[in-house]
């Protein structure tokens, strides 16, 4: 998975934020955070869904394509409530918080509209886990 994403970041950052293959038109972050146990800065690429009229707020999918458990970075962005956002050519700090209920379920629900492989990642993790949303605002 490092050497898939690597070849990820390595794309994004040649070409302005865009990407091609499975991702090719699709909005995408990469979100630095920092490991709570070791420390260190990782940086992963994710699909986003923007706010309807906020430029200031992105959501992301804590889907792991389907796994039954959640990612690290989740946990790394929950607890430490705070990370970066690299939107194209531009990385600004952000303050992070999870979307629960209603909110939560329309905000998937749109992104699994425009995308259909997070509604195929909700069916994998039905009965097993709640795939978070985290809203990621410029700090």
């Amino acid at each position: 998975m490092s050497d898939w994403n690597t070849k990820i970041i390595e794309e994004f950052r040649a070409n302005g934020g865009r990407v091609g293959g499975p991702f090719e038109g699709a909005p995408m972050v990469l979100v630095h955070n920092r490991g709570r146990k070791t420390g260190r800065e990782l940086v992963i690429p994710l699909m986003y869904l923007p706010h309807e009229t906020d430029q200031d707020v992105i959501y992301i999918f804590a889907s792991k394509a389907g796994a039954p458990e959640h990612p690290d970075w989740y946990y790394n962005l929950i607890t430490a409530g705070k990370g970066a956002a690299e939107v194209g050519t531009e990385t600004y700090d952000v303050t992070v918080r999870e979307i629960t209920g209603d909110e939560r379920d329309r905000i998937y629900a749109e992104q699994a509209r425009r995308y259909p492989g997070f509604a195929e990642y909700e069916q994998k993790t039905a009965g097993i886990r709640t795939i978070p949303v985290l809203e990621l605002t410029r700090a």
